[in-house]
């Protein structure tokens, strides 16, 4: 089995080689001690859709909206707290200065971030978490848990994220 993963969306849904990929719905908020109400589950659906992996809260809020839903910018903040303090999702703090959300599928994956057009892809791989053990046993720490965020600029020509060149 392939050591380093990347999970990415390329259109057609979300390749992945990570193991455990699953859906939530009303068993797990359930689970999680929350009642399911329906903007809960729609915001959830929405975290799950295919390429919707790491978004805003106005992201969300304004999503919502397109879609004839009305549910309150104040709603999608509390939901997404709720859900970040039962487990069901994890807040990031990229560079853009707003928070994120993705959905917390108990696997852990690294980022690299686009400082031009914001694309985020995730990624695992397992010589670097090797390396990042090994440096915190060389300073006399036990890891508990880290976050490695990557920044760069999009090179790939096909990306459909990538501003168009200046001519």
């Amino acid at each position: 089995m392939n050591e380093n993963h990347i999970i990415t969306y390329n259109g057609n849904g979300w390749v992945s080689e990570i193991p455990g990929e699953f859906r939530m719905g009303s068993k797990e908020l359930k689970q999680a001690g929350l009642k399911v109400t329906l903007p809960r589950i729609k915001i959830l659906n929405m975290l799950q859709h295919p390429g919707n992996t790491h978004l805003t809260v106005d992201a969300i809020h304004q999503s919502l909206a397109d879609s004839g839903e009305e549910i309150g910018l104040a709603t999608v903040y509390r939901v997404l707290t709720q859900f970040e303090a039962a487990g069901l999702v994890k807040r990031h703090h990229f560079e853009s200065g707003q928070s994120v959300f993705e959905l917390d599928q108990g696997v852990h994956h690294d980022h690299i971030l686009c400082l031009e057009c914001g694309r985020i892809e995730e990624f695992c791989d397992q010589e670097i978490e090797r390396r990042q053990k090994a440096i915190a046993q060389q300073l006399g720490f036990e890891l508990a848990e880290h976050r490695l965020i990557l920044y760069g600029h999009c090179v790939r020509a096909e990306c459909p994220h990538r501003p168009a060149d200046e001519g």
